[in-house]
């Protein structure tokens, strides 16, 4: 049972993550969020490629449309998920025990 249900957090967690590939491309679409984006992270946009593949980097992506409902609505909106889902996905990659300061 144990090896069904880490298949099934594998699953999970790919999806998580195409998710929010999909939403960095749609922050990509726009020069000014990207750049919003960039800059809170601390990232030079000639390293984005490298920062990509760092651990963090795509719940990053989801912690930043997720503060601002927004642009929130306005992603899921272009990727066709919901907010809910989008946050969902930003909670999966964030993992288990993560303090989301409740």
């Amino acid at each position: 049972m144990a090896r069904q249900d880490g298949r099934s957090e594998r699953a999970r967690l790919e999806q998580a993550e195409t998710l929010a590939i999909e939403a960095l491309g749609t922050l990509a679409q726009d020069a000014e969020k990207l750049s919003d984006f960039l800059t809170l992270a601390g990232i030079e946009p000639s390293h984005l490629r490298e920062a990509a593949s760092a651990p963090g980097f795509l719940q990053a992506v989801l912690d930043f449309i997720c503060q601002d409902p927004d642009l929130l609505a306005e992603v899921g909106h272009c990727v066709n998920r919901s907010p809910e889902e989008i946050d969902r996905a930003r909670q999966i990659l964030a993992g288990p025990g993560f303090d989301w300061g409740a």
